[in-house]
Parts: C-alpha cells; structure tokens; sequence
C-alpha cells in the first residue's frame, strides 16, 4: 500500500487510516447520492400522480407527464454532479482548478457549439410555454407527426407513414399543433352544377346529426355541424364547405366516416358527385351565329 501511495506521491501525506476513512465517506456519499436519486424520482413521480388525479382533462395529464420527466432528468444531473465533487474533495483533488478548467472549455466549445446551447434553450421554453405535448400531433421543423417524446435536445415525431423524425429544438421556430383542447375536421364537398343547392344542405344536415347520434361518435363530436355553404365555384363542380368541432386527435376519423355516409347518402338521393370535364366553346361570329363543328367518320 505504501509502495501504491508513494508511486503517487501521497506517501508522505495520506496514512492508512486516512485513507480508510475517505474510503467510508465516499462509500456514504454514493450510498446518499443513491437514495437521493430514488427518492428524488419517487417524489416527482408521486406529485405528479398527484396532480394528474386533479387535472381535469387529458391534456394536463400528457403536459405534467412529460414536465416530471424533463424534472427527473434534471434532478438526476444536479445529483450526480454534486455527489461527483464531493467524491473528488474526500480523495483530496481540489474542485476549484477543475471548474475554473470547467468554464474556460465550456467557453470554448460553447463557441463551437452554439446550436446544442440553442436547442436546449428552446426545449425549455417549449416546455414552460407548454407548446408541445406528448401526444399531440405538431408541424414543427418542416416536419410533421405525432409526438413521441420530447426532450430538452430534441422532439421526436412518428409520421403517418411510421417514419420517425428527430427534429431538433434549436430548428423550431413555429410549432403548429393541431390537436390543442380541440380540433376541426374540414371538410369540401363538389357537387355538380345541376344539383339544387338547399337540397344539398340538408342531406348533409341529416347526414351529420345520424353520425352524431351514433353511440361511436357522439362522444368524439362535440357540436353540431358549420355549415359555412359554397364555398368556391369550380370548373367541374359546385364545392360546398363544413366543418365539424371534434375531440383532439379525431378530426381524421370523423372525416373519413362522414365522407363514407355522405356518399352512401349522395348515391341513394341520385346527387351528381361530377368527373372533371370540359367544356368546349366554339366561339360565336360577328354576326352573332356560331361555327359548326366538323366531325369526319373515317369508318365511312
């Protein structure tokens, strides 16, 4: 053992018991880092629990579960670090160098790192100003997707096609979430030209309060039908726009499944649901009659 110091140089100034005794306290030390960490972690997760059962919607659950993740993290951290410098202080090693060699490197590479010190800023901030959920379904970074996890570095979005994109905060710059307390599934309809227009209305009147009564949906939509009326004429067909106030997340599912009984509904009714198609003009002479088309059978 003296032979171990003395490679070292401590010979002179660490003895056995010295030596044991730090040993103890760093062994102490790790032992409370441990059960701070556990405890630390139970804590948050109880109090989040605790104000899960409070919360009134959904929403507030997924917001408190990824904050008391973000919290955990956070706290394991500051954990580690502290216990980390007590254990250098028990084994004589002075922390003061360290941190003021800490600083000047970190100045260093925050030079040259200047997007992570962003994305983490901007994590922070999406989390305070609670822009982001788990959940939610978001446009952030030129990408789009279901929230699968959000960290202080980054946001992870699984897409339709199940593709999964790790946007990083510092890119975000406008987040659009489609999936905040409520949401709206837009819905055009064409219809052609020849077909009256108030009967129209009220196919879709009927067809919407059926699909509201449904016991699958009546929970899912939340207000009656918007009929804002035509909203556009186009080349081939009349559209006709609507829109229903639904829960988060199901404006897709309730689109589809109106579309479906619409047509049903259309077809049943005999409303022209038109083909784009064309019309030609063959345009009118000054003297106010108009060319003949000339049509050539080759099969005579």
């Amino acid at each position: 053992m003296e032979a171990l110091l003395a490679s070292f140089g401590l010979a002179d100034h660490v003895n056995l018991g010295t030596l044991t005794q730090s040993a103890i306290h760093i062994l102490i030390i790790l032992i409370a880092a441990w059960a701070l960490k556990l405890f630390a972690n139970k804590g948050i997760r109880t109090f989040r629990i605790y104000m899960e059962n409070r919360s009134r919607n959904g929403e507030d659950k997924r917001r408190l579960e990824t904050l008391g993740r973000v919290f955990r993290y956070i706290a394991n951290v500051l954990i580690i670090a502290i216990a980390g410098m007590l254990v250098f202080t028990e084994l004589g090693i002075s922390i003061a160098p360290i941190l003021a060699t800490a600083g000047v490197l970190g100045l260093a590479v925050g030079f040259g790192a200047q997007s992570l010190v962003k994305d983490y800023f901007t994590g922070l901030f999406l989390l305070l100003e609670d822009q982001i959920r788990n959940g939610d379904v978001v446009q952030a970074g030129g990408k789009a997707g279901l929230v699968e996890d959000i960290t202080l570095r980054h946001v992870r979005l699984r897409d339709y096609d199940g593709n999964v994109h790790f946007v990083p905060n510092g890119h975000i710059d406008t987040v659009t979430n489609m999936t905040r307390e409520f949401s709206f599934a837009v819905i055009d309809v064409g219809v052609a030209y020849r077909e009256e227009i108030d009967e129209v209305f009220s196919v879709i009147r009927e067809v919407s309060s059926e699909m509201r009564a449904d016991e699958q949906f009546k929970d899912i939509i939340l207000e009656d039908v918007d009929l804002a009326g035509v909203d556009n004429w186009g080349d081939s067909s009349v559209i006709i726009r609507l829109r229903f106030k639904v829960a988060p997340i199901q404006q897709w599912t309730v689109r589809r499944e109106f579309l479906r009984r619409l047509k049903k509904a259309f077809d049943e009714r005999g409303i022209e649901i038109p083909f784009p198609h064309l019309t030609v003009y063959a345009g009118q002479l000054k003297d106010g009659s108009s060319p003949t088309f000339r049509l050539l059978n080759k099969a005579t």
